[in-house]
């Protein structure tokens, strides 16, 4: 059962960070999709430099920000008294941080293909602004939407860089999936780390070939949407 651990972990993991990414990721690209400032172009940089950056830079920066010398980690460990250091609760942020860029650009991408049209039509019916989020906006949105969210887990999942850094590799309790492979190889246990590679692969194969399934059922059902 011990080795079923970094799966199940790395599952748990992927999922919560996918969570953080949605929220965040769909909130901000909706938030950004119609307004024009100055320094937009620099949020939105600093927003997807996570998808450019080395991951192992990445969780260097989580590290200056959550470590125990860092401004989050101080006042967690002074207020809250706790830490998220080498902890499954980094490891979450770690691949909520670095999948964050994939879930924007999708929601992003997104909405600006959502005819505007429609959602003014909705206004003009009395919808306020929520409902028309989520009886016109999402729903046309929802096929680019799936897309990030399929992408974004897998990215997490698959995340390895930044969690090394910030959560550490704990047997049992930090220890996800890229890390047992790399440290099962390390150790020259080539048939664990075999066994790791095909679990991971096989789950990441899953996804996007659901993904991939449903964009064409769903073509098939609205061929005049041009969706995907």
């Amino acid at each position: 059962m011990t080795e079923w651990q970094p799966v199940i972990l790395s599952i748990k993991v992927a999922f919560m960070s996918l969570i953080l990414v949605s929220i965040s990721g769909i909130s901000l690209a909706y938030w950004l999709r119609n307004r024009d400032f100055a320094g937009k172009a620099v949020l939105e940089a600093v927003l997807i430099m996570p998808l450019v950056l080395p991951p192992v830079v990445t969780g260097f920066l989580l590290l200056l920000l959550i470590g125990k010398q860092g401004p989050v980690g101080q006042v967690l460990n002074n207020v809250f008294y706790t830490q998220i250091i080498f902890t499954p609760y980094a490891a979450m942020l770690a691949g909520a941080v670095v999948a964050f860029p994939l879930m924007y650009q999708s929601a992003k991408a997104a909405f600006q293909g959502v005819n505007s049209t429609l959602e003014d039509a909705a206004r003009t019916l009395g919808a306020n602004e929520w409902r028309v989020f989520w009886t016109v906006t999402i729903p046309l949105a929802w096929p680019g939407l799936v897309a990030g969210l399929v992408l974004s887990f897998s990215r997490a999942l698959g995340e390895f860089g930044a969690t090394i850094m910030v959560a550490g590799n704990i047997p049992g309790k930090t220890q996800t999936l890229p890390l047992a492979i790399y440290f099962a190889a390390e150790a020259n246990d080539l048939t664990l780390a075999g066994f790791y590679v095909l679990i991971i692969s096989g789950i990441t194969f899953s996804a996007i070939y659901g993904l991939n399934t449903w964009a064409r059922s769903h073509n098939r059902a609205w061929p005049d949407k041009g969706l995907f």
